[in-house]
């Protein structure tokens, strides 16, 4: 079975930083890990899920959504099977439930991704 596992969530002063992972595991996925484009999505109470990044499946492309340009950095280590969100400059509107996500795909829609992590949370205080 298939298995997704955020961590790193937690709460921050504005301005201040943290790094999520999403670590791989179980079935056949983990083996085929590099096969896969990885995203982060987030939920804020009472919003849909929105895309945040995402990564090819060799780390060589990124794309960001545009409120977080400049401030996140997503990065993957296929030896370790793990996804990474570095978030600086937080900000209050970041607060939300952080998912990552696979996908044979390299896409921002969440509809095309297969796999989800239980999700973290990140709260940004003023």
């Amino acid at each position: 079975q298939v298995q997704l596992v955020e961590s790193g969530g937690g709460s921050v002063q504005a301005g201040g930083s943290l790094r999520l992972s999403c670590a791989a595991s179980g079935g056949t996925f983990s083996t085929f890990f590099s096969r896969n484009a990885m995203g982060w999505f987030r939920q804020a109470p009472g919003k849909e899920r929105g895309f945040v990044a995402a990564v090819t499946r060799s780390g060589g492309t990124t794309m960001y959504a545009d409120s977080v340009k400049g401030r996140f950095t997503i990065s993957r280590d296929n030896s370790r099977n793990t996804v990474y969100l570095q978030m600086n400059n937080l900000e209050p509107e970041d607060t939300a439930v952080y998912y990552c996500a696979s996908s044979y795909y390299y896409h921002t829609d969440p509809s095309e991704y297969q796999y989800w992590g239980q999700g973290t949370q990140v709260t940004v205080s003023s």
